[in-house]
């Protein structure tokens, strides 16, 4: 094998490493960018919805004590659960894509019941009454999400009004959701999970198509310097060491002594077609003495 196999085999091998790395570290920090934006969008969201809830308690809900009659329940009127996640569906028929589920095992409206992911990070927030918030990646019907969760605790008694006792809960309430879910609540009681899902497949799949496009301009990159280096590495190294070569083998026949060695370089090679010169001139001193 040939200085310049080995030399283009030996380049290939560690540029080719080096570009599955740099795809690996450009997959990476992609993947990572997408997940700082997920969480960002997660931020935004829940800030807006705890905003919301916030302005319903406080500002919402004792004007329609006063102006609703006691056994009436108006749910996107009178639940904040309601409210919030009537004006979420809003908001997706702009922002498709992204969830929001107020998650319980206990819920008034069946459609927030917590399925089994759901329900361990319920279990969770109750175990450990010091975690505040959850996070993480999940997979949904095929599309992948960072979810974002908080607990959500009976943190004020008007709340039990509908959700202690049905036999206390307004009227209209039970009509719509019946008895048999969303009671026995207790004060302090961590009866759900606010839940925010931001998708990220397409930023998953971005980050895979940044990596592969990188790995193909290296490639088509690391393909043209081989084939530049291949052509200097001929015309600078390879053919200038054959005629060497040739000289030498030449001189020690005892042939072309009268012919000077001559190779415009000064690296290596011209050190070395030199040297070779100057055996030519010894060799021929050493015959001429005969």
């Amino acid at each position: 094998m040939g200085i310049r196999t080995r030399f283009i085999i030996i380049m290939g091998l560690l540029s080719l490493l080096a570009l599955v790395a740099l795809g690996w570290a450009s997959y990476k920090f992609s993947t990572r960018a997408a997940m700082q934006s997920a969480a960002s969008k997660g931020e935004i969201i829940f800030n807006y919805l705890q905003a919301q809830r916030h302005f319903f308690r406080k500002n919402q809900t004792p004007l329609i004590s006063e102006l609703i009659e006691k056994d009436r329940f108006y749910p996107n009127l009178m639940s904040g659960f309601a409210a919030t996640s009537t004006t979420f569906d809003y908001f997706n028929q702009k922002m498709p894509g992204f969830m929001i589920k107020y998650a319980a095992d206990n819920p008034l409206k069946e459609t927030n019941r917590a399925d089994d992911f759901e329900d361990t990070i319920l279990k969770q927030f109750r175990q450990d009454k010091q975690l505040k918030e959850t996070s993480g990646t999940i997979s949904k019907n095929g599309i992948n999400f960072f979810y974002r969760a908080i607990p959500l605790k009976v943190d004020h008694p008007d709340c039990l009004q509908c959700h202690s006792d049905p036999a206390v809960a307004p009227k209209d309430q039970v009509v719509i959701y019946g008895t048999e879910s969303g009671y026995n609540w207790q004060l302090n009681d961590t009866v759900a999970s606010l839940v925010v899902y931001i998708p990220i497949s397409e930023a998953i799949a971005q980050a895979k198509q940044n990596a592969l496009f990188l790995l193909a301009i290296g490639a088509g990159c690391l393909i043209f310097a081989l084939f530049i280096i291949s052509i200097f590495l001929e015309r600078g190294v390879v053919r200038p060491l054959i005629r060497l070569n040739n000289r030498t083998e030449e001189i020690s026949l005892g042939k072309g002594l009268e012919q000077p060695v001559v190779v415009a370089s000064n690296d290596e090679i011209g050190s070395l077609s030199r040297a070779i010169d100057r055996l030519r001139i010894s060799v021929g001193r050493m015959l001429s003495r005969r």
